[in-house]
C-alpha cells in the first residue's frame, strides 16, 4: 500500500493545496525527507532532477511557518538559496501554490537582474520566505537590508551546482550571518568533494537521504546520433525539428553565444524559436519563459545554467546539440522533458571524436545510449573501436512526409509553416544545414550581440 500525503501529518491547509495541484502520493525523496524535516532534523538529501525535491523541502518548511514565530523582527523565517534566477522563480512559484490557503504567507524573490529598489522595499516589511541567488542576496546583506535574526530554516537547493558556479564564499558568508540554532536542509546531486565538505560543516547530525538514480523511468526515450561535424549536425537538427510529434523542444548548447546563433538561424527559417542564457536582460528572460509556458515559443535554445528550474510539461523533446561538460548535467538536461507523467524524447548529438565523453555519460547513468542513424544522413567518418558501431537505423530514419492534425505536418511543415524543401532552398540552409552557424561565429560574435538586432526582432515580430 503506497503512502499518501495525508499520512505525513501535514497541516490541512497545505494538504488541500497539494491535492488541488493534483498530487496524492509523495515521491520517494518526499516520503523519506518530509518526516525527518518535520521533526526538525538537518538533512543531506541526494536526488536527481524531476524527483520532487522542491516539495520535499517546501512542504515541511511551510508546516513550520504555520506556527507563530517566537522571535521579533521583520526578517525571513526561511531562506532558500538556488544557483539560478529561473530555479528561484520556480521554487517561489511552487511555494505560493502550496501556501495558497495560508493567506498571511509572504515571500520575496531576491535575484540578479531585478530591481534593487523593489527588493529593498519588499524586505522592509515582514517576510516569511526568501528565495534567492547568492550573489544578489550578498549585495543586499552588504547594504544592511537583510536581517536573519529570526531565521529558522536554511535550504540549499542544487548545492553542487552553486559550488560549480563559484558561490562557495558567498554561501559561507551568508550562513555565518544566520542563527546557529537553525534547521538546515541541503539538496544536491552528489556529496562528493567540496560540496560534501561544505555540507558537513553546515549541518548538525544530519539525516543522510539518498534516492537511487532512476536508470529507466519509462518516461524518456533516449537516442544518440553520431555526426561528422557541425554541418552534419545541423542537417540532422533540421530534419528532426520538422518532425510531426514535436510540440515543444529545448536545445542545449555549451556556450551563450551559440544559443543566439542557433536561435537566430531557426527563427530566420520560420521556427518559433528563442534563446535563453545568463547574459540576457532579466525582463527578456522572463518574457522568454512566459512565451515558453504559453506555447508561443516552440523551440528554446539554452545553456545548462539558464535552463535550470524550467518546468513546462508540454516540452516533448530535448536535444543535446553540444554534449554537456559534466556527465551529471546530462540527467538535468533530459529532465526538462517527460514531466508530469508524460513521455518525452531526449536526443544527443555527438561528433565521432567525442565518443569518450559519451562513455562518461553512459557510465554515470549506468546504461548505454541507444545509437540511431537517419537514412541518407549517416556519419561517414569512422570512430575508434572504443566507441562501438552504430546499432542500426531507426527512430528518425523511417519517418516519411505525411499529414498531421492541426497546423503542422510531419516532414513537410515545421513550426513556422515552411516546408522542408523551402527551408533548404533559403540561404543559410542549403544541403549543409545552417550555413552560417559556426562559420561566421568564431572570434566575431559575443553573447548579447543579437539583442539590438535579430534577438529584438524575435520579440517584435511575435
Amino acid at each position: 500500500m503506497s503512502i499518501k500525503f495525508a499520512d505525513l501529518n501535514l497541516d490541512k491547509n497545505i494538504l488541500s493545496a497539494v491535492s488541488s495541484e493534483g498530487y496524492e502520493s509523495p515521491t520517494p525523496i518526499q516520503a523519506q525527507a518530509i518526516p525527518f524535516a518535520l521533526e526538525g532534523r538537518d538533512i543531506m538529501a541526494s536526488a536527481q532532477t524531476g524527483s520532487g525535491k522542491t516539495a520535499a523541502f517546501l512542504l515541511p518548511t511551510l508546516q513550520r511557518l504555520t506556527k507563530r514565530s517566537e522571535k521579533p523582527g521583520k526578517g525571513p523565517r526561511a531562506l532558500v538559496l538556488t544557483p539560478t534566477r529561473e530555479l528561484a522563480a520556480q521554487v517561489e512559484k511552487n511555494a505560493l501554490a502550496y501556501a495558497k490557503n495560508m493567506r498571511w504567507f509572504r515571500t520575496v524573490s531576491i535575484v540578479g537582474g531585478a530591481s534593487f529598489g523593489y527588493q529593498t522595499r519588499a524586505l522592509s516589511k515582514p517576510v516569511d520566505l526568501i528565495v534567492a541567488t547568492p550573489g544578489r542576496l550578498m549585495d543586499l546583506m552588504q547594504s544592511g537590508k537583510v536581517d536573519f535574526g529570526r531565521l529558522e530554516v536554511l535550504i540549499l537547493d542544487e548545492a553542487d551546482r552553486m559550488l560549480d558556479m563559484g558561490f562557495i564564499d558567498d554561501i559561507e558568508t551568508i550562513v555565518e550571518a544566520t542563527p546557529t540554532d537553525r534547521q538546515t536542509l541541503l539538496f544536491s546531486a552528489t556529496w562528493d568533494g567540496a560540496v560534501g565538505k561544505l555540507a558537513r560543516k553546515l549541518t548538525k547530525d544530519p539525516e543522510i537521504i539518498e534516492v537511487e538514480r532512476v536508470d529507466d523511468q519509462g518516461k524518456i526515450e533516449e537516442q544518440l546520433l553520431y555526426c561528422d561535424d557541425m554541418r552534419h549536425k545541423n542537417r540532422l537538427l533540421d530534419h528532426i525539428l520538422r518532425d510531426a510529434n514535436i510540440d515543444q523542444c529545448v536545445i542545449f548548447t555549451s556556450t551563450k553565444a551559440m544559443t543566439e546563433v542557433i536561435a537566430d538561424e531557426l527563427y530566420e527559417k520560420g521556427f518559433a524559436a528563442n534563446c535563453l542564457h545568463g547574459d540576457m536582460p532579466q525582463g527578456w528572460r522572463n518574457r522568454t519563459l512566459m512565451d515558453l509556458r504559453k506555447g508561443r515559443c516552440k523551440i528554446l535554445v539554452a545553456t545548462d545554467v539558464a535552463a535550470r528550474g524550467i518546468d513546462v510539461p508540454t516540452i516533448t523533446h530535448v536535444i543535446n546539440y553540444d554534449l554537456p561538460k559534466q556527465a551529471e548535467d546530462y540527467v538535468h538536461r533530459i529532465g526538462r522533458t517527460g514531466r508530469a507523467g508524460r513521455t518525452g524524447i531526449a536526443i544527443t548529438f555527438a561528433e565521432v571524436n567525442e565518443y569518450v565523453k559519451v562513455h562518461k555519460i553512459e557510465k554515470y547513468i549506468n546504461r548505454k545510449l541507444p545509437e540511431l542513424t537517419i537514412e541518407g544522413m549517416e556519419p561517414t567518418r569512422k570512430r575508434k573501436s572504443a566507441g562501438g558501431k552504430p546499432k542500426g537505423k531507426g527512430g528518425w530514419g523511417d519517418r516519411k512526409s505525411g499529414g498531421r492534425r492541426g497546423d503542422h505536418k510531419p516532414g513537410k511543415e515545421g513550426f513556422g509553416g515552411k516546408t522542408r524543401g523551402e527551408s533548404f532552398k533559403k540561404e543559410g540552409f542549403k544541403k549543409d544545414g545552417f550555413k552560417k552557424t559556426g562559420e561566421g561565429f568564431k572570434g566575431k560574435r559575443k553573447a548579447g550581440d543579437s539583442f539590438a538586432g535579430r534577438g529584438e526582432r524575435r520579440y517584435k515580430d511575435r
